[in-house]
């Protein structure tokens, strides 16, 4: 907390913005992102699946199955889950 107070009376508000960050720079770019979300929900997956899981998804897009992962997860998308379901015929069904 006192380092933000420090930063402040120093240089005033630029102080407080995000600075640069150490470690690895992103390998996937925005538009890599925009393509497999696309490609998740305006098609389908090929041999006959019913959904696209992880594995299918890096194949196609050329990505690691866990970068497919992340950015499902960052968009919350659950291609696995089903969007609609039935109401069952049977007699006994309450």
């Amino acid at each position: 907390m006192r380092k933000w107070r420090v930063l402040f009376q120093r240089d005033r508000v630029p102080a407080l913005a995000d600075e640069s960050r150490p470690g690895t720079p992103r390998t996937i770019s925005d538009e890599q992102v925009d393509k497999l979300i696309a490609a998740t929900l305006e098609s389908t997956p090929p041999q006959g699946d019913t959904h696209w899981s992880t594995r299918s998804m890096a194949g196609s897009a050329g990505m690691s199955q866990s970068a497919v992962s992340r950015i499902w997860r960052a968009f919350g998308l659950k291609p696995h889950v089903a969007q609609s379901w039935k109401l069952s015929t049977e007699p006994a069904f309450v």
